[in-house]
């Protein structure tokens, strides 16, 4: 795609229907992921956010052999790892990142299998590893903005009870707060957010979309809820130049644009970041919200 001035250039790719679409659901997913990833940084729970991805492949696979709805198979698996490594690393004396090594290993091992035994589906699930923005459907655009609002509103009901529970698990408990149920439902939520964000961004590249934009929120502001809205922020930003880079440039693929945009802002952030140890200034204020 070429442009011949600046105005051009902004208006040429959103007289498609396809870029239009993509550009909503990636703007949606980046304010949704960078909500759910402030409370996966916080309780450095980046790993399970790759482990869910990766997990949930087997629903996707045999969802699409019995010709049922994809997310929803992901959905299914992938919430039942989370609430597995949840009830594993509760009940035993097995690591957190063990229990998700082991998960996560043979959750992503049952879909290649089954996917090697049903090859007339290859093309289309091999698609779901890096994911397909620009195929995005209208119906696809309701289930993000459906799915997703309402785990934003899950989590506002719960923001103080979450909030507490992410910085201080005894004080929670010590409060009555219900902490295995929040603990729980949280990890249905990064699940879920997972499956949503699969069909755009990718199993492989998801996790970039829950982590980044919170880690660089992380280095230069202190209040939880701005780290919200910083990585929400950042989310737009990055969707919209990834979304132009893969335009103007022949063969790039819009969901690896998107997450190196995010990576370029995180570097840029790294560099010029006037509180390094913002971070810690958050834990140390973690009353204050």
């Amino acid at each position: 795609m070429k442009c011949t001035d600046l105005w051009n250039c902004v208006v040429v790719p959103l007289q498609f229907a396809p870029t239009q679409r993509a550009l909503v659901a990636a703007i949606l997913i980046g304010i949704l992921c960078s909500v759910v990833g402030a409370f996966v940084v916080l309780q450095d729970l980046s790993f399970i956010g790759d482990a869910l991805a990766h997990a949930s492949f087997p629903g996707v696979v045999i969802a699409s052999m019995l010709g049922w709805n994809i997310a929803l198979g992901g959905a299914i698996f992938g919430v039942a790892t989370a609430l597995g490594v949840g009830w594993i690393t509760r009940r035993s004396k097995v690591s957190l990142d063990t229990a998700i090594g082991v998960l996560f290993a043979g959750m992503f091992a049952l879909g290649i299998f089954l996917l090697s035994r049903n090859r007339g589906y290859n093309k289309e699930l091999f698609g779901l590893l890096l994911g397909d923005i620009l195929a995005v459907r209208q119906s696809d655009l309701w289930t993000i903005v459906g799915v997703g609002g309402l785990i934003l509103v899950v989590i506002a009901a719960l923001y103080k009870e979450l909030v507490l529970m992410t910085f201080d698990r005894t004080a929670a408990a010590a409060q009555g707060l219900p902490v295995g149920f929040l603990h729980y439902l949280l990890l249905s939520i990064m699940a879920i957010t997972v499956v949503v964000a699969i069909q755009s961004i990718g199993i492989v590249l998801v996790v970039a979309m829950l982590v980044t934009p919170a880690a660089t929120a992380s280095l230069v502001v202190r209040r939880f809820w701005s780290m919200i809205v910083w990585g929400s922020l950042q989310g737009l930003v990055a969707a919209t130049i990834g979304i132009y880079v893969s335009a103007y440039i022949d063969g790039v693929p819009t969901g690896s644009s998107i997450v190196l945009a995010h990576t370029a802002i995180f570097i840029i952030v790294l560099l010029l970041a006037p509180r390094k140890n913002a971070l810690a200034g958050l834990f140390q204020r973690k009353v204050a919200d």
